[in-house]
């Protein structure tokens, strides 16, 4: 099963964005609360999946894709973007996130993303 790493400062949204991938089967979940955090994650547990905020404090979530795609060009990341945030989700998309996802997000449109980037 893949490892989804769910990084987002906000623990509310973590617990979200997780009992909606569980219900679809999902089982492997890691988490962080800022882009530091995640960066240290990733290099340690090499998830499968990265879903990634933007706006974080420490290190927001474009500095964190840029250190995650350095580690590994082949990071999948998908970044979850406020609305209104399209600037940086074009900048996200520049630095190689694979897809978005607009907060407050649908459930379906979540997981159709999960399944799409990791070809399910």
């Amino acid at each position: 099963m893949a490892k989804i790493l769910i990084v987002d400062d906000a623990a509310f949204m973590r617990m979200m964005i997780k009992e909606n991938l569980k219900k679809a089967g999902f089982t492997e979940f890691y988490e962080a609360g800022d882009g530091e955090e995640a960066v240290a994650q990733y290099a340690a547990i090499h998830p499968d999946l990265v879903l990634l905020d933007i706006t974080m404090p420490v290190k927001d979530g474009l500095a964190a894709l840029q250190e995650i795609r350095a580690q590994d060009k082949e990071a999948s990341v998908v970044m979850c973007s406020a609305m209104g945030q399209e600037n940086m989700v074009i900048e996200a998309v520049k630095l190689g996130a694979l897809d978005f996802i607009v907060k407050p997000f649908k459930p379906e449109r979540l997981l159709q993303t999960v399944k799409n980037v990791l070809g399910n």
